[in-house]
């Protein structure tokens, strides 16, 4: 080791640390409610952490290494991942959604060296084992088919394990997308973690009470760090479920909780909502998603004014933030802001050739920010070609307005090209969404034996409704021309989500297309 990364590693301290610190400022106060009701202590959180550290380094995990994590909700899959951290290695999450070939292939792709298991994944990793090229595989508890590492850490006395870690290394590689194929690996850096994390949240509960109702493994992961580090504690359930998220947020006093604007739909629309106690919630951070604005304002009429919209990527971590007083503030057909960039955050929108485009011209959405990615997994011409000096190329098609508003129009490669021009399933969606016979709605293009792109639109009716397809084209038609009416109109009993709860356009155009 060279004396000049010793020094930065010495002088740095990374989130795993700077969490386990504010838990020993109050060992005793709750940290972790479990699903099943049981209360994790700050102090035992801690110690859970620092045990199991010592044991993965004393089987070689540490820097230069990866662990890889198939875990639910749970705490055991929070102290891995800290534990991991803490040794230097990093840490690989598996998703709820990925077969088992794909899981496997992740793995090799990222050179792991040790599969950790907890209670709810028992089954995929049974699965798992099967394949060849899996990894030693280690339980997060009792398990009768493998080790149980947490056992063994028991062992050994909690003592801190500090300055493994400088702000290069990466402290984990989040994979997106990639239900067949091998999906991107983004490299996540210590040091831009920490210092989005000293971002925190001003809106969030004094101390936060966030509960994690969606994937741990995705950006509910972030938000628990996030509560931990601000002095508050985390609430973890298994899953969405709007009348159990309804339940839990009066009995457990929640503050603060984080949706994807499809979950939050649902949450409006349970007729549990009105007798729900929810004086205690100060934020719901919502995002990934187009929103709706006709739903945001009901959000914001039944709610209160706890919505905050968030808009970011794994690529560049937060990049704009949306408060309740913006809400107000629309662009072009009423479409709902994103926000401003953060403090320290760059937005520029540019035309395919580079050019800086001015305020109200949609372009792709470049971002310049000291949060930004280490580049993909040993993917050199793919970061070459997203991170190109210093900005990061989003993929999202947008435009900026002349107080700095950003407006967020569709992904590129959502786009569908039909006879006549483009049409982006986000626009159409927001504008569906305003149809008083429409609940929820997912549009996706699909490709005809001739390579033609048609316009299909997935409609789950508000009740009591069943809106023809005469209606909605002659509705769309009115609005936004003929180039946006849909070709087809499925009316289906619900909107299938991915693990990380966005509409699965995917798993719609093969059951309804073929």
């Amino acid at each position: 080791m060279s004396e000049r990364h010793a020094d930065v590693r010495a002088g740095f301290r990374s989130y795993a640390e700077a969490v386990l610190d504010v838990l020993s400022a109050q060992p005793s106060r709750a940290a972790v409610t479990t699903a099943e009701g049981r209360v994790v202590g700050a102090g035992e959180f801690r110690d859970q952490v620092h045990r199991l550290a010592w044991e993965l380094a004393g089987r070689g995990v540490g820097r230069g290494t990866t662990v890889t994590l198939l875990t639910g909700n749970t705490v055991e899959a929070l102290v891995a991942r800290y534990a991991a951290n803490l040794t230097g290695a990093r840490v690989v999450v598996l998703y709820e959604g990925m077969s088992p070939p794909v899981m496997a292939r992740v793995m090799a792709s990222v050179d792991c060296s040790l599969l950790l298991v907890d209670d709810r994944q028992r089954e995929a990793a049974r699965q798992l084992s099967r394949l060849p090229g899996t990894p030693e595989v280690c339980s997060l508890g009792p398990d009768g088919d493998a080790e149980d590492l947490l056992a063994a850490a028991a062992r050994h006395p909690a003592r801190p394990m500090s300055g493994r870690v400088g702000p290069d290394d990466d402290w984990c590689v989040r994979h997106t997308g990639g239900t067949t194929g091998v999906p991107k690996g983004i490299r996540m850096t210590h040091g831009a973690y920490r210092l989005s994390m000293d971002q925190g949240f001003a809106v969030a509960g004094d101390p936060p009470r966030f509960l994690a109702c969606t994937a741990l493994a995705h950006l509910a992961g972030i938000f628990a760090d996030l509560a931990l580090y601000q002095g508050g504690s985390v609430v973890l359930r298994q899953g969405f479920e709007p009348g159990d998220v309804l339940a839990t947020m009066q009995r457990e006093r929640v503050t603060h909780t984080w949706l994807l604007p499809p979950l939050l739909y649902r949450l409006l629309d349970h007729p549990a909502l009105p007798r729900t106690d929810l004086s205690a919630l100060r934020r719901i951070s919502y995002g990934g998603t187009p929103a709706s604005p006709a739903r945001m304002r009901q959000a914001a009429r039944v709610l209160g004014p706890v919505l905050h919209g968030m808009y970011g990527q794994a690529e560049t971590q937060l990049i704009t933030q949306t408060g309740p007083e913006e809400h107000e503030v629309t662009g072009r057909g009423g479409q709902l802001t994103v926000g401003r960039a953060l403090p320290g955050v760059e937005i520029t929108v540019r035309d395919a050739d580079g050019t800086v485009l001015p305020p109200g011209e949609r372009g792709e959405v470049l971002v310049r920010s000291p949060y930004v990615m280490g580049g993909y997994w040993k993917q050199p011409e793919l970061t070459a070609e997203v991170l190109r000096d210093g900005w990061v190329h989003t993929g999202d098609v947008g435009y900026l307005d002349e107080d700095g508003y950003l407006y967020l129009v569709d992904r590129i490669k959502e786009m569908i090209v039909v006879v006549g021009g483009h049409v982006y399933p986000a626009e159409l969606e927001e504008l569906l969404l305003s149809h008083p016979a429409v609940g929820r709605c997912a549009v996706f293009g699909s490709r005809d034996g001739d390579a033609v792109e048609h316009v299909h639109a997935a409609v789950v009716p508000a009740a009591g409704q069943r809106p023809t397809l005469e209606e909605i084209r002659d509705f769309v038609t009115a609005r936004k021309g003929r180039l946006y009416a849909p070709g087809t109109l499925h009316l289906v009993p619900d909107i299938p989500l991915t693990a990380a709860g966005k509409p699965d356009k995917r798993r719609l155009r093969t059951l309804l297309t073929g």
